[in-house]
């Protein structure tokens, strides 16, 4: 599945080069041709990412087979990610199958715990080529089924981060520096000198979730600072169903998903697009 990569290489080069590479999460024929379509058509590197239920929602080699064909088709490479996974050896099955972009979500745990989480994980994933991505600090919110309502410290530690890179050997590091899963309420108000901090002490490629809902001009300072890869997730499913209703609405007898799926294409072709541009990262292939 040569059409399948890991991200090392874009997302040091965006970090280098003052861009991020956005990460849209998928779950079906639609999402991947949409995402794809969009990402050809500015020229912008990609990551489809997956969250466990998603996995299981679709089939993993069944997704991956589908991402594949759909990459072979428009002669793109693409990253397919496992986003929050938890479990080693649901992640070391998937990597076997031929995803080379691994998310190991240790958050929730002690920082020593998580340390020896991820130092895992990248023993595993590397031995097949695959990149990882490492969490240290934990965003409140819903993501798939984890619901996280209220966390005692909600902020990533600078000096927390630092030594966790030090002693996994983790290729990218998630941080939380005020965003959440989800939308939100109100604006959300982002540490930016936090992140300033985390950068000066991690030369590594540092990734933002809970990007949906989230101002452009924050999201372009924080890429600024130091983020290389920005995570959307719910914006894209918002403007799927939304489309979706009016369209169901508008014409009750309609039962052809060719037909019924056109304006919800659209839709979400149109975040695809504004993320991109938001992330810079439209004429980088």
């Amino acid at each position: 599945m040569n059409n399948i990569i890991n991200s090392n290489y874009w997302l040091r080069q965006a970090r280098r080069d003052g861009y991020a590479i956005p990460a849209f999460n998928f779950h079906n024929l639609e999402t991947v041709q949409v995402i794809l379509d969009t990402a050809k058509s500015l020229e912008s590197p990609v990551i489809l990412a997956g969250t466990p239920g998603t996995y299981g929602y679709g089939g993993s080699r069944e997704l991956l087979h589908m991402v594949n064909a759909a990459a072979k088709e428009r002669n793109m490479q693409v990253v397919v990610h496992l986003d929050h996974h938890h479990d080693l050896n649901d992640i070391r099955e998937k990597v076997r199958l031929g995803i080379r972009s691994a998310m190991i979500d240790g958050s929730a745990l002690p920082l020593q715990e998580n340390i020896a989480l991820t130092r895992e994980a990248v023993q595993i994933c590397h031995a097949y080529g695959c990149s990882v991505e490492a969490e240290i600090g934990q965003l409140v919110g819903q993501e798939d089924d984890l619901i996280v309502e209220s966390v005692n410290d909600p902020y990533t530690h600078p000096e927390d981060a630092k030594l966790l890179v030090e002693q996994t050997d983790v290729d990218s590091l998630a941080i939380a520096i005020g965003t959440a899963h989800g939308m939100y309420k109100e604006e959300p108000k982002l540490d930016f000198e936090r992140l300033e901090k985390i950068a000066s002490l991690i030369d590594i490629p540092l990734v933002l979730h809970g990007a949906s809902g989230v101002a452009s001009r924050d999201v372009q300072r924080c890429i600024d600072l130091g983020i290389a890869k920005v995570n959307v997730a719910t914006e894209l499913k918002i403007a799927y169903s939304d489309a979706l209703k009016v369209v169901l609405k508008e014409q009750p007898g309609v039962n052809d998903p060719r037909v019924y799926n056109e304006l919800p294409k659209a839709a979400m072709a149109k975040v695809v697009e504004d993320k991109i541009i938001m992330c810079r990262s439209q004429g980088r292939l």
